[in-house]
């Protein structure tokens, strides 16, 4: 598993999204939030991108890809609490 952060120029390349998109479905609950990596810079792990972007092309809906999203921020707390 490779944990990989990307930051916003990576991100958007990864996934097709402008910037303002990306943080346009982070306000909707389809994207995951960032993590902080610094007191001014922020990034989101490459393998969370990747699950997103399966889900899009597998044809998930909006109700299906934000339970996705609450399951990634939970692995999340699962990763920070090891």
């Amino acid at each position: 598993m490779s944990h990989t952060i990307l930051r916003i120029p990576g991100a958007k390349t990864k996934s097709g999204y402008s910037r303002s998109t990306i943080y346009l479905r982070i306000s909707q609950g389809l994207w995951t939030k960032p993590v902080s990596l610094g007191s001014r810079a922020v990034g989101w792990p490459a393998d969370e991108i990747d699950a997103l972007n399966v889900a899009r092309i597998g044809g998930k809906t909006d109700d299906e890809i934000r339970e996705l999203v609450d399951a990634l921020h939970a692995k999340r707390e699962t990763l920070s609490a090891a």
